[in-house]
């Protein structure tokens, strides 16, 4: 059994439920993220600040489009910016972001490593 992270039985802490202007500013915080581009460059900058040119080599995108992706981070809050004579240098805003980024990439390599482990069984493959 794979006990909740709260440590309780089922899941529940009893916590009341979150305003919904909190939930829709949590959904739009997600939406961001739910692009893999914009998700690969939060990874990225979670290693160290990096310009718009070294994040387009790393994350293997087009300088515009990473500018682009960039510019919608930086106004959601979860990436800043500072310049260093000509160029931007961009970094992680909200480290609370990464922990998250973090955890959800980490959790999924993980269940990626156990569905392929010698002698697992694949859910629903019969295998």
């Amino acid at each position: 059994m794979v006990r909740p992270a709260d440590g309780t039985a089922d899941g529940r802490d009893d916590a009341p439920d979150p305003p919904p202007e909190l939930l829709t500013e949590a959904a739009a915080a997600f939406g961001l993220l739910a692009s893999s581009a914009r998700l690969h460059i939060v990874w990225a900058l979670a290693q160290g600040e990096s310009d718009v040119s070294g994040l387009a080599e790393r994350v293997g995108g087009a300088l515009p489009a990473v500018s682009q992706h960039l510019t919608k981070l930086k106004l959601a809050g979860l990436v800043g910016s500072r310049r260093e004579g000509r160029r931007m240098v961009y970094f992680v805003a909200d480290p609370d972001v990464v922990t998250v980024v973090r955890l959800m990439v980490t959790q999924l390599a993980s269940r990626a490593e156990a569905s392929t482990a010698p002698g697992r069984r694949l859910r629903g493959t019969g295998a």
